[in-house]
């Protein structure tokens, strides 16, 4: 081996060592970027995502709740599953103005889309089959081909499918055990009555015969992911129904589904953004609930579950909520009985649709409401909210927003909905 040729394979070698060096460290800096982004600083006084993650060995479930804070307390809403709970983001008003940013993670693209982002074609599982075998010229892996996209459909992307293929069409009497059943997630049927026809999500009502049907169970909503133990007992479910029909199955490994429900939690709970613009008067004083009902009905609000909702006529859709600023809930008898010092106007953004629009008619009523009761407009650490404050909030909206749209969640659509549901 001459000089040369050893000098080569050293510079070579010496090349590939920079190369690995350099994608390492480019990795680290990305990966700082994230986290910097996705959480705001601890010198804020905001806990951290792992600083709010109950250890796993004692999980603790959560419901998503708007909780009275003190001396600088912050309420978080928490997605927590079986398995490990991961803390979502509930971005309050002093977060903004102390951190001046809330970057949205929108390099984050994992596996919430698949090949197509549109549910309108999926692929079945091809992994499992029990007898009887499929009928004659039919593959595992066939593609379903759904309606025109009008009305429920199967989403592969949020929802682990199940096939099952009849020998027979079948009625719906015949699925009635699952039809009823409850795994703690959402849990839906579709069947249809020959292959190439639209897909009917079915209901116990439901007459007709069907060729085909799949079972679909929602992988992560706010309560957590979908556990093993969970997606087990759904595959034991169909599993069952199965030789009665009879019908062949196709089921998804639950390892892989309890992986996929695990990081489309993790992305959800980067995306759980809740904006809250607190009116409230001036200690010692207060507003008697009766004045707060009056103002509120007259601004378009009605009274529902514990709190005052502001309802889109057209759509029935709420597109934000007054809550009281004590954890007590409103109620006619309370609101009769006692005052409060406050109200917080709250905005889930992944739940509404066209968020930035909604924020800036949140925005004039809450200005309009503090008005009218002689009120502040504050932020969590009791701060007057001036424009500028509120513009960069609207921004902050925005992003959120845009970073749901980066991984396929619609902000309102029926996807965003079942995710942010629960």
């Amino acid at each position: 081996m001459t000089s040369l040729q050893l000098g080569l394979i050293l510079a070579g070698i010496a090349l590939v060592i920079g190369v690995i060096v350099y994608n390492w460290r480019q990795e680290r800096r990305l990966r700082a970027a994230i986290d910097d982004a996705i959480r705001p600083s601890t010198a804020t006084g905001e806990p951290s995502v792992e600083s709010n993650r109950p250890p796993p060995r004692t999980p603790e479930r959560v419901e998503p709740t708007l909780g009275k804070r003190s001396s600088g307390d912050e309420a978080m809403l928490t997605r927590a599953g079986t398995g490990a709970a991961i803390a979502a983001k509930r971005v309050f008003v002093d977060d903004l103005q102390d951190t001046g940013k809330f970057e949205i993670p929108v390099q984050v693209r994992s596996s919430i889309a698949t090949t197509d982002a549109s549910p309108a074609n999926f692929e079945m599982p091809p992994e499992s089959q029990t007898s009887p075998p499929l009928p004659s010229g039919a593959a595992a892996s066939q593609r379903v081909v759904h309606a025109d996209g009008r009305g429920a459909l199967p989403d592969p992307d949020i929802e682990c499918i199940i096939a099952l293929q009849p020998v027979k069409p079948i009625t719906v009497g015949l699925l009635a055990a699952g039809l009823h059943s409850r795994l703690g997630k959402r849990l839906r049927w579709f069947g249809r009555r020959s292959s190439g026809m639209p897909w009917q999500l079915l209901k116990p009502d439901t007459s007709g015969e069907f060729s085909d049907v799949v079972a679909c169970l929602l992988l992560a909503d706010r309560t957590g992911a979908a556990s093993v133990p969970m997606l087990e007992a759904f595959t034991k479910l169909v599993a069952d129904l199965a030789p009665s029909l009879p019908a062949a199955l196709i089921s998804p490994e639950v390892p892989r589904e309890a992986a996929r429900a695990e990081t489309l939690d993790r992305i959800c709970a980067d995306l759980d953004v809740q904006i809250g613009l607190t009116i409230l008067k001036s200690s010692p004083a207060t507003i008697t609930g009766t004045r707060l009902r009056g103002v509120a009905e007259a601004a378009g609000f009605r009274l529902a579950g514990g709190r005052f909702e502001w309802v889109q006529e057209e759509t029935g859709t709420v597109l934000y909520a007054l809550q009281n600023f004590r954890a007590d809930p409103f109620t006619v008898d309370s609101l009769r009985a006692s005052s409060t010092p406050g109200a917080v106007f709250l905005l889930d953004v992944p739940r509404v649709a066209d968020p930035v629009r909604v924020f800036d008619h949140m925005k004039l009523a809450a200005k309009r409401m503090a008005k009218t009761l002689d009120a502040d407009l504050v932020d969590d650490n009791r701060r007057a909210l001036d424009d500028p404050a509120l513009a960069s909030i609207r921004q902050q909206v925005q992003k959120t927003a845009s970073g749901l749209q980066a991984v396929n969640i619609e902000p309102g659509s029926p996807r965003a909905l079942a995710l942010f549901g629960g």
